[in-house]
């Protein structure tokens, strides 16, 4: 059937429709251009002017009338003569359809502008900003350490990207993140973590670092390749490479992540292996998880690299003692190599790089060497730590990382300790659990089906007879109630801990960084194993991608690793010791000392529980019973 020509002007007219605001407004000034033109030749040829004009109105003058009552309707109610006021009355009755409806399309357009940039679609126009992309209750204790960390810049700019309402957002951020008195600006954009033309609008291209945040979906790893795959893939990237950081629970993705983005530097965490790593070492030695605490945020002492030319030539052992405000860990070498605790006669060449715990970048300074003072008297040489006994460790509840722990756990105990599995599972889980004690070395395996929420159940245990308890959460069952059964566990471990004549030691794992503020208590044992310390390590690669080696380094179970061991196996206790004696006495063991821990503090938060690291070293110390060197050592 042939359209109509009514169909083909409605066809037109949709057509135009769709091209938006400016189109419209450019038709509206077409039409009120025409009536003000076609008004002005009516007057200039039919001769119509005002009663008492003898002249006729020129075509510019009858324009320009026509054109104030086109705006403005008021303006004719002084006119006269019945032909003028025709022409004009017709042109005013014009005016007042354009003009309303012009008004219309500008308030309109006006309102969907506000709305989109509402919505965080507009590009940002940053440079040298920290991008993060995605959100996850690890945000805002990213955010906050990236504030404390750009507390000495002037202009410091965070941006976010995330697949969230830009003022939902904003709201949260000022809820959950200390933004007053802050150099740091957070910019929040709405647009897919995945998608390139949405990350564009963040300009990756001039960033100084990006952070991914894994999603809680089924495969949060898919879609953190997908964001990798979106920037380092992207038609307009830029050539130098990219500075990302991120984290994958899924071991097999480590390698494909570093395929696709072979040209950049590139940060992962495998978020499994490095919490079951830190629960087992927890799991042995009370206040380490404030050491790494400690070691990764911004509110304190950091991690810094230093070229000391002077110490070319000299050994590690020299470097360890040149410093007052500064403690050594290791050695970059020149082809980046990273060496923690480093043999002491190492040779320092040119081109290698010290990296120390100090309060900023710019207070590593060398100590002169006359103020150097070993108190050679209180060291205590040969001293060998007491033989390891055998001991009993429970662990109440149950997810993938626990093979891992299990394994871990194996390294750290000595033949015939016990290892016992308590957890709410199938017999076929069980029995999966029990297959594995064949690769176990020290550890005696007994697996348990049993709910560790029962307080029956914990009682007829006695688990006050072990020395260590992990609790482990649920993660099949979703964060929300995993995290809920593993705080009733907790409140029955606390109570018997509390009636307990010989006290053993909690860690407890927790999901969502919300719930582990519910769990904190004034107990440094009380090691709440949780994504905060990810979210810690995000935010210094964040700012300087070189500390993923030093980190690679001190979780790796091969190499030295942090230790916390009783001080009387370096200095005699009871008499004042300054911490150049201590940090010599570890030098002649081999061992990097980087702090101390009082044990009369460790319930004392505000002391943080006792744990002190990269103290003056010369300072003095009593140390009593129960204190702890914390050393960088092999075993």
């Amino acid at each position: 059937m042939k359209p109509s020509f009514g169909d083909r002007l409605r066809y037109r007219f949709d057509n135009l429709m769709s091209l938006g605001t400016p189109a419209l407004i450019g038709v509206l000034f077409v039409v009120s251009l025409l009536v003000v033109l076609l008004a002005a030749a009516i007057l200039s040829i039919a001769g119509f002017v005002p009663e008492g004009d003898l002249e006729p109105l020129s075509f510019a003058e009858a324009a320009w009338q026509s054109l104030m009552r086109t705006l403005d309707s008021g303006t004719m109610g002084g006119d006269t003569g019945a032909g003028y006021r025709a022409v004009m009355l017709a042109v005013t009755l014009g005016g007042v359809f354009i003009v309303s409806a012009l008004i219309g399309v500008l308030n309109n357009g006006i309102e969907r502008r506000i709305e989109e940039m509402r919505k965080g679609r507009s590009r940002v126009l940053e440079y040298g900003h920290t991008l993060i992309l995605g959100w996850s209750p690890q945000i805002f204790t990213i955010l906050n350490e990236l504030i404390i960390a750009n507390q000495n810049q002037k202009h410091a700019c965070i941006v976010v990207l995330a697949d969230r309402d830009k003022v939902e957002m904003e709201d949260e951020l000022r809820e959950r993140v200390a933004l007053r008195g802050s150099n740091t600006r957070i910019i929040c954009r709405t647009g897919s973590p995945s998608d390139p033309a949405d990350i564009n609008i963040a300009n990756p291209q001039t960033s100084k670092s990006i952070i991914i945040l894994p999603p809680d979906t089924a495969d949060p790893d898919a879609e953190v390749i997908k964001s990798v795959l979106a920037i380092t893939n992207a038609a307009n990237r830029r050539e130098e490479p990219y500075s990302i950081s991120t984290q994958v629970r899924n071991a097999r993705n480590l390698n494909l992540l570093n395929l696709v983005s072979a040209q950049d530097k590139l940060q992962v965490v495998l978020i499994g292996d490095l919490i079951s790593r830190l629960v087992a070492q927890a799991n042995h030695q009370s206040g380490l998880s404030v050491v790494y605490t400690e070691l990764m945020n911004f509110d304190g002492d950091e991690i810094y690299f230093k070229e000391e030319p002077q110490l070319v030539g000299k050994t590690y052992g020299e470097a360890v003692l040149a410093y007052e405000d500064s403690a050594v860990m290791g050695l970059r070498k020149m082809d980046g190599a990273i060496l923690l605790n480093p043999p002491m006669d190492a040779l320092i060449e040119p081109g290698d790089h010290i990296f120390a715990l100090s309060s900023d970048d710019d207070t590593i300074h060398l100590t002169n060497a006359e103020m150097i003072d070993i108190q050679d008297e209180l060291i205590l040489n040969d001293v060998q730590a007491a033989p390891a006994e055998p001991v009993r460790t429970l662990i109440l509840g149950w997810n993938q990382n626990g093979f891992t722990i299990m394994r871990e756990l194996d390294h750290y105990v000595t033949r015939g300790s016990e290892l016992r599995v308590v957890a709410d599972i199938s017999e076929a889980a069980a029995e999966g659990i029990r297959t594995q004690a064949t690769a176990l070395q020290n550890l005696q395996l007994v697996v348990m089906q049993g709910d560790a929420t029962d307080r029956g159940l914990l009682d007829a245990l006695r688990v006050d007879d072990y020395n260590h308890v992990i609790v482990l959460a649920y993660i099949e069952r979703g964060v929300q109630q995993a995290d809920a059964l593993t705080l009733v566990t907790l409140l029955h471990l606390r109570d018997i801990f509390h009636h307990d004549q010989t006290p053993f030691s909690i860690v407890s794992e927790m999901l969502d960084l919300r719930n582990r503020e519910l769990a904190q208590v004034a107990r440094v044992d009380d090691f709440i194993v949780s994504e905060q310390l990810i979210s810690l390590m995000m935010a210094q690669f964040a700012e300087n991608a070189d500390l993923y080696a030093v980190f690679e380094d001190i979780f790796d179970p091969q190499g030295s690793e942090i230790y916390l061991k009783p001080v009387e196996l370096y200095v005699e206790k009871g008499r004042p010791v300054n911490f150049y004696t201590v940090a010599e006495a570890a030098r002649r063991r081999g061992e990097t000392a980087i702090g101390y821990r009082i044990q009369a503090d460790a319930n004392h938060p505000e002391e943080a529980y006792g744990v002190h690291t990269n103290p003056p070293k010369s300072e003095s110390i009593i140390f009593g019973d129960g204190d702890k060197v914390i050393v960088l050592a092999e075993n």
